[in-house]
């Protein structure tokens, strides 16, 4: 029988709670990672600042998918939220530092703002643990 254990992630940030989400779901051994912006310590890295947004919003992720079992390798799904589609030159060659090797499917869209109009980049991904390879993290 398939093990549909649902566990909860937090990154203690204080939206949880506020909005009853989580920051990443592990049913089974599929992991869900919510929409993940640059924010660390309640703070913004970066305002404005699309690479150092990227790049702390990578690190929240890897945070989340090991909590919850996982690691970039086991990752199949990636969606990239810009607030300026144009910074896509900035963020995709990171997204090939973190998945070159893996190669998850991924999606690219550009939208009018994020919750602070400081943040450039959300982005969510969806993990099957087990399912990848073991990339540098």
């Amino acid at each position: 029988m398939t093990n549909t254990h649902r566990q909860l992630v937090s990154s203690g940030g204080p939206w949880e709670a506020k909005g009853g989400y989580s920051r990443a779901v592990r049913v089974g051994d599929h992991v869900y990672v919510a929409g993940t912006t640059g924010m660390k310590d309640g703070q913004l890295v970066g305002p404005g600042d699309v690479v150092a947004q990227t790049r702390q919003t990578m690190t929240t992720i890897v945070a989340a998918l090991h909590e919850a079992g996982a690691h970039l390798g086991d990752v199949v799904r990636y969606r990239v939220y810009l607030t300026n589609i144009e910074d896509n030159t900035k963020v995709m060659p990171l997204l090939g530092e973190y998945f070159g090797q893996v190669r998850p499917a991924g999606t690219l869209v550009g939208v009018q703002a994020l919750i602070d109009p400081e943040m450039r980049v959300e982005i969510e991904v969806e993990a099957i643990r087990g399912s990848g390879l073991e990339p540098v993290e």
